[in-house]
């Protein structure tokens, strides 16, 4: 493969003249440059990018850790920084961590060899008990719900307190025997124990006594999970006529799963999502939900990842929470 020196050599001119013109440095005559590139299709040089990145210290690109690819949520919030990014000049690159807590410490130290410039993290895998191995050099913004109090800009969801509101929604609507479908991991700081927080407190509020019987875990937050836990509540017998789900994706697949037992949506059940996705607005019922504001979630990270690959001294770690808003659709109506 030919080099710097050897286009050089061809165009008679020094390499620092041949690393001018590929910069387009303006102090190079018409006739030099002309020759420079001549000698570089002549010779078929590419320009080692990757080298000049490790020189200058920048590669142009953000890391995006997710912990899936295949999630709607995901995808659309990928969509979203993308976009912001690319108005600041940068790229992005996703990864997909499965939301192990190996893979999500490696994404970090993809970063600290410099495959990026900096890093988006979704932090599933990663806890409190982990706050120390973020204190790194890597400007990094943390998405997610168990590192709170960590030395990095952290993002969260309202979680608690948009679940809250959409439980008081279904009461408001009539409802009583308010079930909620969600995740596995009530035993510890996670998006399911703070969505659950807020139906509980909700139920509370109004007087309503819990009941275990209403409460659908699906180990996979999708929609075939969402559809099999509609089957197990209705195949036990539950009287519910309204459900709480932990994400759209999940009330997409427990609409579905209540047709399939012959129950409508709202007709017998009344039905309310999380996340606001696009798929929800275009479903038959549309789908009722909680809307955490994606927009600026995606415009924080990466303005707040801005700002740390441009050293500002005074700024400090700060842990941020998004608004949200109630949106009403044809499955709570």
């Amino acid at each position: 493969m030919p080099t710097l020196h050897d286009v050089a050599k061809a165009a008679g001119v020094s390499p620092m003249t041949v690393s001018n013109v590929l910069n387009q440095h303006p102090h190079v005559r018409a006739e030099t440059r002309e020759r420079v590139l001549r000698a570089i299709d002549e010779l078929g040089y590419r320009v080692n990018v990757a080298a000049r990145n490790l020189r200058a210290g920048r590669t142009n690109t953000i890391g995006f850790a997710v912990p899936e690819v295949e999630s709607p949520y995901f995808g659309q919030l990928a969509s979203r920084i993308i976009a912001r990014a690319h108005d600041a000049g940068y790229r992005v690159a996703i990864e997909r961590t499965g939301a192990d807590r190996d893979n999500e410490l490696s994404a970090i130290t993809s970063s600290r060899t410099r495959m990026y410039d900096g890093l988006i993290l979704e932090a599933v895998g990663l806890g409190s008990a982990d706050r120390d191995l973020l204190h790194t050099d890597v400007p990094m913004v943390v998405l997610g719900e168990s590192v709170f109090g960590a030395p990095v800009d952290h993002i969260a969801l309202p979680n608690e307190e948009g679940t809250h509101a959409a439980t008081l929604h279904l009461i408001d609507r009539g409802c009583r025997r308010i079930a909620m479908v969600l995740g596995d991991e009530l035993h510890r700081l996670s998006v399911t124990s703070l969505r659950h927080a807020g139906y509980s407190r909700a139920l509370a509020e109004r007087g309503i006594a819990t009941d275990p019987s209403l409460l659908a875990v699906t180990h996979e937050l999708t929609a075939e999970g969402g559809r099999l836990a509609a089957h197990r509540l209705v195949d036990a017998g539950a009287e519910v006529d309204g459900i709480v789900c932990i994400t759209d994706t999940v009330a997409l697949g427990v609409i579905r799963g209540l047709a399939d037992r012959g129950l409508t949506v709202p007709g017998d059940v009344r039905v309310i999502g999380f996340d606001d996705l696009l798929e929800g607005r275009y479903s038959v019922p549309s789908l009722s939900t909680i809307d955490p504001d994606g927009d600026t979630v995606a415009q924080l990270a990466v303005d707040l990842l801005l700002k740390r690959l441009a050293p500002d001294p005074h700024w400090e770690p700060r842990d941020h929470v998004t608004s949200f808003r109630l949106v009403e659709r044809e499955s709570t109506a």
